[in-house]
């Protein structure tokens, strides 16, 4: 992480993260920042552990995924607050991104046009995502779809996300799944 490159050590041999060289209010500042949920907080000082968003998001990040903020139901399980969601298709990990979207020059905007919305009466709380078997990403309850640059483009609570690449209205599915072939569980 670019915040803090005493911490995080880009392209080293060995030992790539050592903890003790920030503070732990930097380290948490880091971990909340980290878009995939890899990174968690487990605080020991008696400080705040990480809680649940008050508005769920997910963003929709430029040639690249999803990046979602909620407390996430995924395929029925609970996974955290945080999860990157493959939008490519090309995903060896799916539903989550491993970064295949830069091999494949995957193209999308991370702009979608803003749809009329009201803000939802209810922003947090669970929100399901349901992988559809070679379909897209099934998402029940309030979220707000954010773009590249923090815009709201559209506010629901029930919609259906494109994960094979080919949808002609990204960020949502338009069925081209079927028309391709695509394929995951």
């Amino acid at each position: 992480m670019l915040s803090q490159p005493g911490v995080f050590k880009a392209n080293v041999e060995g030992p790539w993260i050592d903890p003790d060289a920030a503070n732990a209010e930097d380290l948490l500042y880091v971990a909340l920042s980290c878009p995939s949920g890899a990174i968690h907080v487990s605080r020991h000082d008696g400080g705040p552990n990480e809680t649940n968003p008050k508005v769920n998001t997910m963003s929709v990040r430029e040639n690249g995924p999803l990046a979602v903020n909620a407390e996430i139901v995924l395929a029925g399980a609970r996974i955290g607050t945080r999860a990157t969601l493959c939008r490519c298709g090309e995903s060896k990990n799916k539903p989550y991104c491993d970064g295949s979207h830069v091999a494949a020059a995957f193209a999308a905007t991370g702009e979608p046009a803003t749809k009329e919305s009201v803000q939802l009466a209810n922003r947090g709380g669970s929100l399901e995502i349901t992988p559809y078997s070679n379909g897209p990403l099934g998402v029940a309850g309030p979220v707000e779809i954010i773009s590249g640059t923090g815009r709201t483009v559209n506010r629901v609570e029930r919609t259906a996300l494109c994960r094979c690449g080919h949808s002609s209205n990204k960020p949502y599915c338009d069925g081209a799944h079927a028309k391709t072939g695509f394929v995951a569980p």
